[in-house]
């Protein structure tokens, strides 16, 4: 038990060393399957399956000793901390791959359209290539593809992402103002407009792969689109399904106006998936 002057440290911890094989089986399961093996596949079904049983069981072992008593004003300081490092660690993730775009727009596609620094490798090489963007590169390696356009789901998504940063904030008002119903229904909503915002994207996809011919083979464009839009899709897959869960822990009576990190942990990070996204919706879609 946490008191003002201890720190509370579990014993006999199993659950990172479970984490540990699951990881281990599931990439080396990736590796095989790069290579042929035949039994790949299966290697990597079990070590998923071992990462779920994972964070069930280490999840649901924090739920508990949070729910008991056991964490004090140290142990939610580490917890706050812990997430905005690795809120933090997200940020630069995401600031690789907008380097990267920032990076092919600004200077390696007019290089080859031989502007500043690419003069002789325009010369030589692709005389006939233009600075235009989006691109599939020179000779059109990529063939014939359309633009994805900002104003179709790309801004209906926004508007659900906009809206649901909203519903959780509402959520959380109820949270400290201790009206339960207020709490549940924002959840609830902001849960849904999330699920609604990742089923919106299928569509996209859909729609890029079968009628605009834009895949991850369409050249720099379409590598870049779909890096950036699906990572950010993931994102708020599992920003969801946190929020599902802190949704069912609130039903259950769970976290109080004072404490309710967990929840603040999960709005924390359903706020940053909302920015990345209007990144995203500027730069990917709209310029």
């Amino acid at each position: 038990m946490s008191t003002d002057n201890a720190y509370y440290i579990p014993h006999d911890a199993k659950w990172p060393i479970v984490g540990s094989i699951g990881i281990t089986m599931l990439l080396g399961g990736f590796a095989s399957q790069l290579n042929g093996s035949a039994s790949a596949s299966n290697v990597m079904i079990v070590g998923f399956l071992v990462l779920v049983y994972m964070m069930f069981g280490w999840f649901g072992e924090v739920i508990n000793e949070s729910e008991s008593g056991t964490y004090g004003p140290g142990e939610d300081a580490s917890f706050r901390m812990g997430m905005v490092w690795f809120i933090f660690s997200e940020v630069m993730f995401f600031a690789a791959f907008f380097g990267a775009l920032f990076y092919i727009r600004i200077f390696s596609v007019p290089w080859l359209a031989g502007e500043g620094a690419g003069a002789s490798t325009n010369e030589f090489l692709w005389s006939n290539f233009e600075a235009i963007w989006p691109t599939n590169g020179p000779g059109d390696v990529g063939g014939e593809y359309e633009k994805m356009g900002a104003w179709g789901l790309p801004a209906i998504n926004t508007l659900i992402l906009l809206s649901s940063g909203v519903t959780v904030t509402w959520a959380h008002w109820g949270l400290v103002a201790n009206k339960r119903k207020q709490l549940i229904l924002g959840l609830a909503a902001t849960v849904i407009l999330g699920f609604l915002f990742v089923g919106l994207q299928a569509l996209e996809y859909s729609h890029g792969y079968n009628e605009l011919n834009l895949t991850m083979g369409s050249g720099v464009y379409g590598s870049t689109f779909y890096m950036l839009t699906g990572f950010h899709g993931f994102h708020v897959t599992i920003g969801a399904i946190m929020l599902t869960v802190m949704l069912f822990r609130s039903m259950k009576g769970h976290f109080t106006p004072e404490n309710h990190f967990a929840f603040e942990a999960a709005a924390w990070y359903w706020h940053f998936v909302d920015v990345v996204w209007l990144g995203l919706f500027i730069f990917v879609y709209w310029l």
